[in-house]
């Protein structure tokens, strides 16, 4: 599968991946990053639109109001097919423009109020991408969380307790089934998130 390479006169990008740009993710796709970690974005469609190169720089957005979400470089598509959380089977399209990630900041967005979007992808100029990007700041620090996910299954043996699960797992998903995460060493202070946010899970509290 090719790529198209070919950009607007004048253009930041340019062939050989030297270009910076915005893409602006919808809505809904922007909630399906936020639940299940990729290593990169597919966006469909663009066959029509002026798009990046294979090595360029992109600012991913999300608009009302416009908001850095993350960072990434274009790579060039492959045929193999990935896992989309709303459509597993999916093969990749035309018009597929892919997008290595190389920072997310999905949980906390920065304002992106200066710049001027034109349409799904938007050559931007260097220094203001650069401006954009300064404002994540550095990464946070890693460390080393506990994620559980308990459910009450009835069945006649382990083995098929185990399988009702995962398919009760695979079913609703992160959309539906409450995941716990704590700091290791740290259990009492466990969170409970729903939709990729904490979510109250004691009903007490919520009268």
């Amino acid at each position: 599968m090719t790529t198209e390479t070919a950009h607007r006169a004048g253009a930041a990008g340019h062939a050989g991946g030297t270009g910076s740009w915005a893409v602006l993710l919808p809505a809904e796709r922007y909630e399906a990053e936020r639940l299940v970690h990729h290593d990169a974005l597919e966006l469909t469609g663009l066959t029509d639109v002026t798009r990046p190169a294979p090595g360029d720089q992109v600012a991913v957005l999300v608009d009302a109001p416009p908001r850095l979400v993350a960072l990434g470089r274009v790579s060039a598509p492959s045929q193999r097919h990935r896992e989309d959380p709303d459509d597993p089977q999916s093969p990749l399209e035309p018009g597929t423009l892919v997008v290595a990630y190389t920072r997310r900041a999905f949980d906390e967005p920065v304002p992106a109020d200066l710049l001027t979007l034109d349409g799904p992808v938007t050559a931007v100029e260097p220094a203001a991408f650069r401006a954009l990007a300064d404002q994540l700041g550095p990464p946070p620090a890693r460390r080393t969380w506990l994620v559980s996910l308990d459910l009450p299954i009835e069945a006649g043996t382990p083995a098929e307790a185990v399988r009702l699960f995962w398919s009760y797992v695979q079913e609703l998903g992160p959309r539906e089934l409450p995941a716990f995460v704590s700091p290791a060493g740290d259990e009492l202070a466990m969170q409970a998130f729903v939709l990729g946010e904490q979510a109250n899970q004691d009903p007490e509290e919520d009268d």
